[in-house]
């Protein structure tokens, strides 16, 4: 767990000195709009749907990495391995 929550320190860290800064804002926002980050992402095209999931996701890891802890980080990480792993 310890080489873990390091990983996660300085994964953080990297995200936050990536998406900080002069654009950031304007950058983040951007990705947002296009990762429909705040919006519902159904579309009653199956494949159309699944393009804007994964877009979502990634909104959603880059988002994680910049609000949460590095201890929030892995029980967001063990968790989610827990359940794919089920």
């Amino acid at each position: 767990m310890r080489d873990a929550k390091g990983v996660l320190e300085q994964r953080k860290r990297a995200y936050s000195l990536t998406f900080t800064g002069v654009h950031s804002e304007s950058v983040l926002s951007d990705l947002a709009t296009f990762c429909k980050a705040n919006e519902p992402c159904f579309h009653p095209d199956s494949r159309v749907h699944a393009l804007m999931e994964g877009r979502r996701e990634v909104w959603l890891r880059i988002e994680q990495h910049l609000k949460l802890t590095p201890e929030q980080l892995l029980k967001v990480y063990t968790t989610s391995r827990k359940v794919e792993n089920d």
